[in-house]
């Protein structure tokens, strides 16, 4: 069955890095889309970065020039390098795949259990 794990989260300070992993299993990873989502206390669980079965990658407006999304095939493992992290970025971390690129979280049907990072 499909399953999807998270990790690398932590806490730090304000300006530091972190690099999330997602390691999937039981399915053909190579060919679906990837994405890293966020759901801070509150708020609505919001998308971060979608990263294509091609390689094409994008991230969201509010992490651009911090973030990078990328992703190893032969690994089948999905990574986010957080840099210059603001207390802004505290959230739950997901990582989730559809067969198709998309930022639309109701598509997609696969999901890890999440991964708390925590600036301050």
């Amino acid at each position: 069955h499909v399953q999807l794990v998270e990790s690398g989260g932590g806490s730090v300070q304000p300006g530091g890095s972190l690099n999330l992993s997602c390691v999937t299993s039981g399915y053909s990873y190579s060919q679906y889309c990837v994405g890293w989502f966020r759901q801070a206390p509150g708020k609505e669980r919001e998308g971060v970065a979608v990263i294509d079965s091609d390689g094409s990658a994008s991230v969201s407006d509010s992490v651009k020039g911090r973030f990078t999304v990328s992703r190893d095939n032969a690994k089948n493992t999905l990574y986010l390098q957080m840099n210059s992290l603001k207390t802004e970025d505290t959230a739950v971390y997901y990582c989730a795949t559809d067969p198709v690129g998309t930022w639309d979280l109701g598509r997609y049907g696969y999901w890890g259990q999440g991964t708390q990072v925590t600036v301050s």
